[in-house]
């Protein structure tokens, strides 16, 4: 990731979520104590779906990595936005900027592409139960974990390398907590209209189209459980409520973000703090409080620990 020789440009300031030092201080107390009390529930979960010989269905393979995904995606901003929240300076190198940026991308559209897999994998099960087993087998699992990967680090990849070889020979102050494409952009000393649109179309357009596929998806298969028997269909309403809610909490806010012109708006920090610190840790807990299975595994293997 070496940067042109036009680029003078060696470290970002970044102003942060707010300027009042009371909001700070409240934000920190708020993201300490979230971070400190979810980010463990995260590894509980990865921690029982591993132990449990009676979760190996793709179901809870898939869960395992999205809360692998999440706790991962936790540590790009939030430790330090901690850190920055008791400085007074916040000072970011490019090089850190850039690698920000690219693991933000990287992880954040790996999860995006984890919950198609995951949508993917309930429309087998409820729609195509006979084949489900055929379909799903261990190595097709595995070969759609890699294939998410792989196409997490194509469209982060893409985005760092727009980025870097935009001349960077001025401003530096970057109007957020973290680094983000759209806020680096606005930095560059020439025309970026042409890179923005590339961005909305690889961020944006992506994200949109996900979000669309998802939710079209997911009426298929509510359509499909709407005649079935009331148990199978109280189960699968369950399970889709619950894809369906954490679809909403990860597209919703990436949508607002990446699917415009890069203008600023007064919500876009708040937005952005959801996006990258809150609802990450709250999704695999989200699965997991609507999952009887393993809330059962979890119980059994916390009271295992403690009489131990």
């Amino acid at each position: 990731m070496e940067r042109e020789n036009s680029t003078e440009v060696t470290e970002f300031i970044l102003l942060g979520l707010t300027q009042s030092q009371d909001v700070q201080l409240l934000v920190f107390t708020l993201v300490l104590i979230f971070y400190l009390i979810i980010l463990p529930g995260n590894f509980l979960i990865i921690l029982t779906i591993r132990s449990d010989p009676g979760l190996t269905a793709p179901l809870y393979f898939f869960l395992g990595n999205l809360a692998f995904l999440d706790a991962s995606y936790s540590f790009i901003v939030a430790p330090r936005m901690l850190v920055d929240f008791l400085s007074e300076k916040k000072v970011m190198s490019y090089r850190g900027c850039i690698t920000q940026l690219f693991f933000l991308h990287f992880l954040g559209a790996g999860e995006m592409f984890l919950l198609v897999v995951m949508a993917f994998d309930r429309y087998i099960a409820i729609c195509r139960p006979l084949h489900y087993s055929t379909v799903m087998n261990p190595r097709a699992c595995y070969a759609l974990l890699l294939a998410l990967w792989l196409g997490g680090f194509t469209h982060s990849i893409v985005q760092v390398a727009l980025i870097i070889h935009l001349p960077f020979c001025g401003p530096n102050r970057l109007d957020n907590f973290f680094c983000d494409v759209p806020q680096v952009i606005k930095l560059a000393c020439t025309d970026t209209f042409v890179v923005e649109l590339l961005m909305v179309s690889n961020s944006g357009l992506l994200t949109l189209l996900c979000f669309l596929g998802l939710l079209a998806s997911y009426a298929v298969i509510l359509c499909r459980v709407h005649g079935s028997s009331s148990e199978g269909k109280s189960k699968a309403l369950s399970t889709c409520s619950t894809h369906i809610i954490i679809v909403f909490l990860m597209f919703g806010p990436a949508i607002f973000i990446y699917t415009r012109p890069f203008r600023a708006f007064p919500a876009d920090k708040v937005v952005s703090l959801f996006h990258t610190v809150i609802f990450p840790l709250m999704n695999p807990v989200i699965y997991t409080l609507r999952n009887q299975e393993v809330k059962a595994s979890m119980r059994k293997l916390l009271s295992h620990h403690m009489v131990c």
